[in-house]
């Protein structure tokens, strides 16, 4: 198992760190600063836990004007790239959001994003300022540098995975709107896949929006539509008719199903939570012309409550003849995740044909395996 990402943070990496901030600043206090960040709660701090542990640390032995911290960790972060160097902007986010440091914090999370992200530590300043900081955005949409352009999708995403989440975006999207309309081509697949997810971030709570912009945007240029696509997942994945008619996939005419045959089978049929089972699948599209297809199996998972939460999982999306025949397998794992626990119970599971049960066939689900059991 890999180690938890939170561990990138040990005393190797803060000893580093400090002597770097040291080679800039010689009164900093490396010995006292991993002592106060490694003091005995130290071990069970989660990963943003420990950043801003570090950030606070970094604040007790720079010097306490904003003004002179800064540009020493500004020194300092010409040789500090990577992920664990999210410090650099937090250090922003924590001491640099009052009205006279404005100028001196969007420069400061400019620079530190070229060598990190400073896409969570811009979103405490849009809460605060959305007007002035979407202005700010905007500007860096223009930027020469990628990793600033895509700041200005990236920060103001309104569901941000690990980051605050923008209820004023979640409530009106449209201050984003003109940022994503700038980057919609940009030559930068880093800033396309922001962009994109963006967009899809949008879609789960203003799907209408996403359509029309969908629609605005499809043909444009190729980078485009590959945002397109990618920011319409969600909504694909719920087969929302009209994303569906808008990528081409096929559906029912006159009377005429789609799919004319089906099946599902899953082997074996009773299994307990951690095995592996296998499902098979064999369907028939209809005569005539090509159709693009989506095949999935959604299974509802059995919930502590024994409601149920169907999940669903991707098999293909392709365009087929009329009156193919298709057909395949896949191994699943009913093994518990960090994302998902299972609990025993009979599970259906269908197989979907752009978005609608074509089959569907049940496991029963038992509890594990026991270790006595195993002897």
């Amino acid at each position: 198992m890999a180690d938890p990402l939170k561990n990138v943070y040990d005393e190797a990496f803060l000893l580093q760190l400090g002597r770097k901030i040291s080679a800039a600043y010689p009164p900093f206090q490396i010995d006292s600063f991993l002592q106060q960040v490694m003091d005995e709660s130290y071990e069970a701090k989660a990963l943003k836990e420990r950043i801003r542990t570090i950030t606070i640390a970094m604040g007790t032995f720079l010097p306490e004007r904003y003004e002179d911290a800064i540009q020493i960790l500004c020194t300092v972060s010409e040789s500090c790239s990577g992920f664990p160097y999210l410090i650099m902007p937090d250090f922003v986010e924590v001491f640099g959001q009052e009205e006279q440091h404005w100028d001196l914090s969007m420069q400061a999370l400019e620079k530190f994003t070229q060598q990190s992200s400073a896409e969570f530590a811009v979103r405490p300043f849009i809460i605060r300022h959305p007007e002035k900081m979407m202005e700010q955005m905007m500007k860096w949409s223009l930027h020469p540098v990628d990793h600033v352009r895509r700041l200005a999708s990236e920060g103001c995403r309104p569901r941000l995975p690990w980051g605050q989440a923008l209820t004023l975006f979640k409530q009106d999207p449209a201050p984003i709107l003109p940022i994503l309309e700038q980057l919609k081509a940009d030559p930068s697949l880093y800033v396309r896949k922001s962009v994109a997810n963006n967009l899809n971030d949008i879609a789960k709570d203003h799907p209408n929006i996403v359509i029309e912009t969908a629609r605005k945007w499809m043909g444009q240029h190729p980078y485009t539509d590959w945002i397109v696509r990618h920011g319409c997942r969600t909504l694909i994945r719920k087969a929302e008719p009209e994303v569906m008619a808008l990528f081409g996939y096929a559906e029912s005419v006159e009377g005429i199903e789609l799919v004319t045959e089906a099946e599902i089978t899953a082997s074996p049929a009773a299994l307990h939570i951690g095995e592996n089972g296998n499902l098979s699948y064999n369907l028939r599209v209809r005569e005539g012309d090509p159709a693009r297809l989506r095949i999935e199996y959604g299974i509802d998972f059995v919930k502590s409550s024994g409601q149920v939460s169907r999940k669903k999982f991707l098999l293909s999306d392709k365009t087929v003849a009329g009156g193919t025949r298709i057909s395949g397998s896949r191994k699943h794992r009913w093994a518990d995740l960090t994302t998902r626990k299972h609990y025993a119970g009979v599970h259906r599971i269908v197989l979907l044909i752009n978005g609608k049960e074509a089959a569907s066939t049940e496991v029963n689900l038992k509890p594990p395996i026991s270790k006595d059991e195993l002897i």
